[in-house]
């Protein structure tokens, strides 16, 4: 038996919810789940961590759940995440992830459980005005995706200060990568994130990799952005509860990155590279919402936590994304 309370994890059947069940369950904390499995896989939840199938944006239901697993702790990554399409259907994004925030934070109060983390965005900040971007740089979303994320962090804080609850909003870069063991990975048809694209196409599940924008003010032209390892990413999650635990009147609000930034172009060379292999790009257009940099600012986090990243390295990164890649065309016999 363990001492750990419970913890909630909403969208643990997705890509970043399933490696923060991971690293819970490989911590000793039991872990309930919560997925309406529109885009998680029900597969991808650790046999360890008891499963309910169904909305975080009903009230009375997750409420039922936080009192009968006696739930303790709040780990929240449903939501939607797909820049371009918040553009194209801000609704949407405003359902999914801020009402359906506003829902589960009102049955976390209702329930009484006294901490909360929350899955945020670098998208917050919009088109930085310096770089790397740290914590209280200016929040002007460019897209409904980062606003419907900030928005959750502004109610976050305003229960915060009317309830007991403390909360942790996580601002995350780039996460890419696989669990080095390989029981999870980034597993969605039709994924947008760049390392996840270029492995499928070194793999012939695709045909070329896109490259949005040569006309950035960076170096080679394309996007530049900080990559973490989502395992890495999983790791301050745990780090986070223990601290809000640590502390119940302490919120807290972290970038989650490395600090460092690679371009489209370095991101390709990386995986042709890992892979010995030449991917195929396609100069296109930019993308709507799309910022040329984003790195974060991680000093706070390495001075908060005792976050010290274990996979800070392009190619590692790329060759854990390719393991994975490769195991689920055996899961999925394709």
């Amino acid at each position: 038996m363990t001492d750990k309370p419970t913890i909630l994890v909403t969208g643990g059947a997705g890509y970043i919810g399933s490696h923060a069940v991971l690293a819970l369950v490989d911590g000793g904390w039991p872990v309930v789940v919560v997925d309406n499995l529109t885009t998680g896989f029900r597969w991808a939840v650790h046999e360890k961590a008891a499963f309910v199938e169904g909305d975080v944006g009903d009230v009375a239901f997750m409420e039922d759940v936080l009192r009968t697993h006696g739930v303790r702790g709040i780990m929240h990554f449903a939501g939607s995440i797909i820049v371009p399409e918040s553009v194209e259907n801000p609704l949407k994004y405003y359902r999914n992830n801020t009402a359906n925030s506003r829902a589960l934070i009102e049955a976390a109060v209702n329930a009484g459980v006294p901490h909360f983390i929350f899955s945020s965005t670098a998208a917050t900040y919009g088109v930085p005005e310096e770089s790397p971007v740290r914590e209280d740089s200016p929040k002007q979303p460019i897209n409904p995706y980062g606003m419907s994320k900030l928005m959750t962090e502004i109610m976050l804080g305003d229960v915060a200060a009317a309830h007991p609850l403390n909360f942790c909003a996580l601002r995350y870069f780039n996460v890419a990568g696989a669990d080095p063991q390989g029981r999870s990975g980034q597993s969605t048809a039709g994924a947008t994130h760049l390392i996840k694209v270029a492995v499928e196409a070194a793999l012939g599940k695709r045909s070329h990799v896109g490259v949005f924008g040569t006309d950035y003010p960076t170096p080679d032209g394309t996007g530049v952005r900080d990559y973490i390892h989502v395992s890495d990413l999983a790791a301050a999650h745990v780090l986070a509860l223990e601290a809000l635990m640590a502390e119940p009147a302490r919120n807290l609000t972290m970038n989650c990155g490395y600090g460092r930034g690679f371009s489209v172009l370095e991101v390709l060379d990386a995986v042709d590279r890992v892979t010995n292999m030449k991917v195929e790009r396609r100069i296109e257009g930019r993308r709507a919402g799309d910022p040329p940099a984003l790195i974060s600012d991680n000093s706070r986090i390495k001075a908060t936590l005792p976050w010290v990243p274990a996979y800070a390295d392009l190619p590692v990164i790329v060759e854990h994304a390719l393991a994975w890649e490769r195991k689920l065309s055996a899961i999925r016999g394709s």
